[in-house]
């Protein structure tokens, strides 16, 4: 029984989907995609957990949060239900952990398989979007603060996510670098974020050399 949900929907879905469902989370439970581990649920296969690496070069490196995917009676013609259970500071996830990103909402299609999705959530770690914000805190760091909000997140993510556990570092290939490109926002506030960081530097480098021609 899913605690998001409220309970099953194995016998609302035709034994196709279910037979189809049971076969890509058993593929992804033999050979993990990279940062990527399914954990199969024999009782209901229709609540789907993974653990999900964050990604080098973020907030969220160094931490491995938890995932759930839960498939309505609607599936696939209705996109699953996206959560992240280990608290986590991001723009598209709400307070009760929803995710909010347009694969799993206008972009859905229903043979679209589990690993696009599972790529997507850790893509999203990479490339946030203030313009579908969850959490309109985060979102706004993320445009205004960009410091702020990779304090903020990182200091979460070693709260939260943190396991004690040293894999290598993940890298995110081709689905994330096509999502940047949908997803220009996000990664174009990180880098605007970066220019001012680096301009912050430059004038404190400037004004120190300033204080030492005065002495």
């Amino acid at each position: 029984m899913s605690s998001l949900t409220g309970s099953s929907n194995v016998e609302n879905l035709s034994p196709q989907v279910l037979r189809q469902v049971a076969k890509e989370v058993a593929a992804l439970a033999k050979t993990p995609l990279e940062g990527i581990k399914v954990y199969p649920n024999e009782e209901d296969i229709t609540d789907i957990q993974a653990s999900v690496e964050g990604p080098a070069g973020t907030p969220y490196a160094g931490g491995y949060f938890k995932v759930r995917l839960v498939l309505g009676k609607d599936f696939p013609r209705v996109p699953p239900k996206g959560y992240f259970l280990t608290k986590v500071f991001h723009p598209n996830v709400a307070a009760n952990g929803e995710i909010c990103v347009n694969t799993l909402k206008r972009d859905w299609k229903s043979d679209m398989g589990l690993k696009q999705l599972l790529l997507t959530i850790k893509c999203l770690l990479i490339y946030p979007n203030p313009e579908s914000a969850l959490n309109e805190e985060a979102g706004k760091l993320l445009l205004e603060q960009y410091e702020d909000y990779f304090t903020r997140a990182k200091m979460m993510t070693k709260i939260h996510a943190m396991s004690g556990k040293t894999n290598k570092e993940s890298r995110c290939s081709d689905p994330c670098s096509s999502m940047a490109g949908s997803n220009s926002l996000g990664a174009g506030s990180k880098k605007h974020a970066g220019e001012k960081k680096l301009s912050a530097v430059d004038k404190r480098k400037k004004d120190k050399k300033k204080n030492l021609k005065r002495l």
